[in-house]
């Protein structure tokens, strides 16, 4: 079963990482964890994250949002469906289509209208309300790099590249830009060229965990320790809670020969996913 990361349910579903982390905390979902104690989330995740952002925007209680969730979970396939798959609201109801087939989920009494589909192999969850005020704008307004890199990723990853490059000189203040360009160079084994797409991100965007986080992963990869450790300590300056930088610490303090740095992050980071 095909999985996602925090950067693609970022770019995905458009939620900022600190949302995420609060619906995960919640415990709206409970995603696995990959082989860096990153976590790894399913396609019905995806679509529950989306729902239940929606629902707590709509000011729905906690408890009717649990149920809602839980019909959801029930009714939703394991992957996205050949023919697509709708969910939106009638009446009172919320109604899952596949193909002709529906489902109705309860407890619904809010507006929810989302597309999901996998076009040229890219997962893209679409929002109708969203889509409709596209239309709206011009041509040269519907443009956008960020969104056409994005859908190039799978099939064609170089010119994805390039599209990266347009979007990072249109939009130097979109994180998401240095943070999916800069891992495609890396999933390419472009390491010196995606260490500079994060190097550029953190002085274009500004000092993030997620740039900090990501550039700590790709100096790992390329054996330099001791400048990971300190990409790592930088994400956790910037976001103390990221347990993921902890536990990452731990491993490379114990393999460093300095355990008592290691038992400290390796406590902090039991702290956080204990949370």
């Amino acid at each position: 079963m095909h999985t996602y990361s925090v950067r693609d349910v970022e770019r995905v579903l458009r939620l900022p990482r600190s949302t995420l982390r609060g619906l995960v905390s919640a415990g709206f979902v409970t995603p696995d964890r990959g082989p860096r104690r990153e976590y790894r989330f399913s396609f019905q995740d995806l679509i529950v994250l989306r729902t239940a952002r929606a629902l707590m925007d709509a000011k729905i209680p906690r408890r009717r949002i649990n149920r809602a969730l839980e019909d959801l979970r029930r009714h939703l396939p394991e992957a996205v469906p050949l023919s697509g798959l709708s969910i939106c609201a009638v009446g009172d109801r919320v109604v899952v289509r596949d193909g002709k087939a529906h489902w109705q989920v309860d407890d619904g009494q809010y507006l929810l209208g989302l597309d999901v589909s996998v076009e040229g192999g890219v997962l893209r969850v679409i929002d109708r309300k969203d889509t409709a005020e596209v239309t709206d704008t011009t041509e040269s307004e519907q443009e956008d790099w960020l969104v056409k890199a994005m859908e190039l990723e799978q099939a064609h990853p170089e010119q994805a590249l390039k599209a990266y490059e347009r979007a990072a000189h249109a939009t130097p203040k979109q994180i998401a830009v240095w943070l999916n360009w800069g891992y495609l160079l890396h999933e390419r084994n472009k390491l010196r060229a995606a260490e500079e797409v994060y190097r550029r991100g953190i002085e274009e965007y500004g000092r993030d965990a997620a740039l900090f986080f990501n550039l700590g992963v790709l100096l790992e990869d390329s054996h330099r320790v001791s400048d990971a450790i300190e990409s790592y300590q930088h994400a956790i300056e910037e976001d103390p809670a990221l347990a993921d930088a902890h536990y990452n610490l731990a491993r490379l303090y114990e393999s460093s020969g300095k355990p008592q740095h290691a038992i400290r992050h390796l406590g902090e980071y039991r702290r956080l996913v204990k949370r």
